[in-house]
């Protein structure tokens, strides 16, 4: 029966580590207990002061459809949030809500992509990005990178991948599975690489709030042309209220609008009126103190499995993810991910997710759980490391 279904959906590869969750999952309902390292979710729930706006809003009756383009007063409100962190003036005309940041991500593509062409891609990246571009009959230019280049692409890759059915690169900032940023130098020069070759640069900011030591510069502050992805399930601890945003070129934003109609109607109205709330001084004040947390379960697990003999060359400066070279264990990642999920009872994602740059080496673990967890974590690594055995599989 599958035969009959289209090209593109069959092309559409399954999270791989949806099967280990799934197993995970079992695992725990049969009384063993598993500690979650696989999932890009946050353990903490949404901030109160969104969730009390939220409730307000159905109170109130905000039930229906927005425009297509969002809310206004959230729109506004975005536009503020650039102005305060960024120093940047955007129109509010400019920005799109969406329902998560997957929604900008599928404007961005269906707007910017006709069949057969690509965008360059960093190797290893979102999973998810690759297959928006095939949903859409375009395709993704996967360009291995490395610790070397921080796994970002640079100019030097935009020119060597580049070819005739290329028409931009998407990048990310921090990036999943690395956690690594572009600074301003280095999104500029991408800029400039792409303009050159008459390219669009579409920048993922999703996890932008979320950064260690360093503020974490938008494209925007080099590039008024770009396409900026972002999304309040990061920082704003919104993951189940599906709401992102897009920002956009204005002579772009009348064709975005339209593919909106015609893709969603309008992203949820409850999100929209709760997310009105992420930008109020008590919200961001806790939003602040979870970042720190963050850092503090980066700060300890970073070094703890650098110990374990776990290869991390670049220190993270976002996100909450490690990416990890396995091979000095020996053995293929997917089989190591299984090891520790049957035997230790810890779940985390092998490199397979990612793409295919050395894949089967490489694992990400999200530190999305609290401190005390994380030591037990690594004690239950420390001790499955004895016992495994890649040839044995």
């Amino acid at each position: 029966m599958a035969q009959s279904y289209s090209a593109r959906s069959r092309a559409i590869e399954p999270f791989h580590v949806m099967a280990l969750l799934a197993r995970a999952n079992q695992l725990q309902a049969a009384g063993f207990d598993v500690i979650h390292l696989e999932i890009g979710e946050p353990d903490f729930t949404t901030a109160a002061p969104i969730v009390a706006a939220g409730q307000a809003a159905l109170a109130a009756g905000h039930t229906r459809y927005t425009a297509a383009r969002g809310l206004p007063a959230l729109r506004e409100a975005i536009a503020g949030f650039y102005a305060q962190r960024y120093r940047l003036s955007i129109d509010p005309e400019r920005i799109l809500i969406t329902p998560g940041g997957s929604g900008a991500l599928l404007l961005t593509s269906a707007l910017l992509v006709d069949p057969g062409k690509n965008w360059l891609l960093a190797d290893p990246g979102y999973p998810c990005n690759r297959h928006f571009l095939r949903l859409i009959e375009g395709a993704a230019q996967l360009v291995p990178v490395g610790p070397e280049v921080r796994y970002q692409l640079t100019p030097e890759l935009i020119a060597r991948h580049w070819d005739k059915d290329s028409v931009g690169a998407l990048v990310a900032s921090p990036a999943n599975p690395t956690g690594t940023l572009l600074h301003r130098d280095e999104l500029a020069g991408l800029s400039r690489a792409l303009k050159e070759r008459g390219g669009h640069l579409v920048v993922d900011e999703i996890y932008h709030g979320l950064t260690y030591g360093v503020d974490a510069s938008s494209v925007l502050e080099v590039d008024d042309d770009a396409f900026v992805l972002n999304s309040f399930s990061k920082y704003f601890g919104m993951t189940g209220w599906r709401l992102g945003w897009l920002v956009a070129p204005p002579a772009a934003v009348a064709e975005l609008e339209k593919l909106a109609q015609n893709l969603y109607i309008s992203a949820p109205s409850m999100a929209q009126h709760a997310a009105l709330a992420c930008f109020e001084p008590q919200t961001l004040a806790i939003l602040e103190q979870r970042r720190h947390e963050f850092q503090r379960r980066r700060d300890y697990l970073l070094p703890a499995l650098r110990e374990l003999g776990f290869k991390i060359a670049v220190e993270p400066e976002g996100a909450f993810y490690l990416y990890a070279d396995i091979s000095a264990f020996g053995g293929d990642a997917f089989a190591f991910c299984q090891h520790f999920l049957e035997t230790e009872h810890v779940a985390f994602t092998p490199g397979l997710d990612f793409g295919r740059h050395l894949a089967s080496q490489h694992v990400r673990f999200a530190y999305t759980q609290d401190l005390p967890r994380l030591q037990q974590a690594v004690e239950r690594i420390a001790r499955g490391l004895k016992s495994w055995r890649p040839d044995a599989l």
